[in-house]
């Protein structure tokens, strides 16, 4: 970079990403009466999760799920054409979606007299920051009172695969330049499952590989089966214990060889490879040292309960600050950094965050796991309710998931839960509140549900869990 130019007043706060957890950062921050500079290198507000991330995803995946829809209409007497795919309007629908919102961020942004800096951000000390059109042109010295590190996290590259347009991570997966014929999902986690998803509905035929047990690591086993009988036509192949060794580039596609388990007996060839094998923090790409502020290894930035950095009039919050990497954390933890720098009493002290995969169907859990509560040694009770006892599920003809609580043995409290099936991301919320407050399978099982719902089989769940719950078949002889 070349030298800074002149300081500029020194803001009362700077915050470095205009992500979820940026912008609420910034935005809470001038809603206290402090001055405020937020700093974004994209063109837009949103960070990756708006512009290129989970906003234009799920738009992709709603597409996705209509059209999945349709097709079981015909089962039941109801029958559409097939599908007629005008990708351009398709990629405006998604490019409009994004549009609404950051254009919404940009007004609000303004009307909260917050000065927004495009341009990429490093730290020169421990009170400045150099800004730049381009990591090397002419920096503009930016000074501020307190900062909070909202930089976000960037796709993991394997060093394997070579650079080539055909090769994608995430963002370019989301550009839909064409709907190829054959897709490889290197990593079976939740990103590259949506995405397989969204290309699947489109017509690709799509392989996965995973190295590990299964897919969705980190997730119940049970809830993941489901997922996997519904979606079993879906894809071509799923690889699980099975590793990816070599990408090699042809003039026709690209020539992959696997090794492992489940491993195919010689090369396949693909039109697109999407790499989706976890994300990086950025800790270690925005100068962090020159501030004093303490970055590991792996890019993550520590925090104290009020998100402050061993530096203490620097924050940090979101993707870099420590996992999980996802947006609603970042965006509670961008709340707590603004009112901490602002001088009140905030800490982040959620007992959970939910995780959602949003497949078809949609699986969703908060709290202990099952696994959890198994590696740990807690004893717990669990309340199962299965979707083919609702009346909602069965009427929407998706009777496949199930609702699972699961509750301290002790205490009767609930810890964790575990939700599959259409709209789990939605209904995981109630349980998450259920959590926080400290309710027990009564609380839940005797707060009236609405009929005929999806959100019921949570109050059923916790019935079954109590042996009350009628709707299922009897676990306890009469007296």
């Amino acid at each position: 970079m070349s030298a800074a130019a002149a300081d500029t007043e020194p803001y009362d706060v700077l915050v470095l990403g205009a992500g979820p957890g940026g912008y609420s950062a910034a935005f809470r921050a001038a809603d206290l009466g402090m001055r405020v500079a937020l700093v974004e290198r994209y063109p837009t507000l949103g960070g990756v999760c708006l512009n290129v991330g989970c906003i234009p995803s799920k738009a992709l995946l709603h597409v996705a799920a209509v059209m999945q829809e349709a097709t079981h209409f015909a089962q039941i007497g109801v029958r559409f054409g097939p599908p007629q795919i005008e990708l351009a309007k398709l990629r405006e629908h998604k490019t409009k979606v994004v549009g609404r919102l950051t254009s919404g961020l940009a007004a609000m942004a303004k009307a909260r007299k917050v000065d927004v800096l495009r341009g990429h951000a490093k730290f020169l000390d421990a009170n400045h920051v150099g800004l730049a059109s381009e990591p090397s042109a002419q920096q503009r010295r930016v000074g501020f009172r307190q900062a909070i590190i909202a930089a976000g996290s960037q796709a993991i590259r394997l060093p394997f695969v070579p650079e080539d347009p055909r090769i994608v991570d995430s963002t370019g997966a989301l550009e839909l330049a064409s709907i190829p014929k054959r897709m490889l999902v290197i990593g079976g986690g939740i990103i590259g499952l949506e995405m397989a998803t969204v290309y699947a509905a489109l017509g690709s035929r799509v392989d996965v590989v995973e190295m590990t047990d299964g897919l969705m690591p980190g997730t119940d086993r049970d809830l993941v089966k489901v997922w996997q009988k519904r979606n079993e036509s879906r894809f071509e192949k799923v690889m699980v214990r099975t590793r990816t060794v070599g990408v090699q580039p042809q003039a026709q596609g690209l020539r992959v060889s696997f090794e492992g388990e489940q491993a195919p007996a010689g090369p396949l060839d693909y039109d697109i490879v999407l790499v989706s094998v976890g994300r990086r923090p950025n800790g270690k790409q925005i100068g962090a040292e020159n501030a004093g502020v303490a970055v590991d290894e792996r890019g993550f930035i520590a925090t104290d309960r009020q998100m402050r950095t061993n530096v203490a009039h620097i924050f940090a919050i979101g993707d870099i600050a420590c996992p999980p990497m996802l947006a609603h954390k970042a965006v509670h933890e961008g709340h707590v950094a603004a009112e901490a720098a602002a001088g009140q009493k905030a800490s982040f002290d959620a007992h959970v965050i939910p995780s959602v995969a949003y497949t078809d169907p949609e699986i969703a859990w908060v709290g202990l796991t099952e696994d959890d509560a198994k590696n740990q040694g807690t004893a717990i009770t669990k309340g199962l309710f299965p979707w083919a006892a609702s009346g909602r599920a069965i009427a929407n003809g998706r009777d496949e998931g199930f609702t699972k609580l699961l509750f301290d043995a002790s205490t009767h409290r609930i810890v964790g839960a575990g939700i599959v099936g259409t709209s789990a991301g939605d209904l995981i919320s109630e349980v998450a509140l259920a959590i926080e407050m400290g309710a027990d399978a009564v609380d839940i099982g005797k707060t009236i549900h609405p009929h005929p719902t999806l959100s019921e089989s949570i109050g059923m769940a916790a019935e079954a869990a109590e042996g009350v719950c009628t709707d299922l078949p009897p676990t306890r002889k009469r007296a």
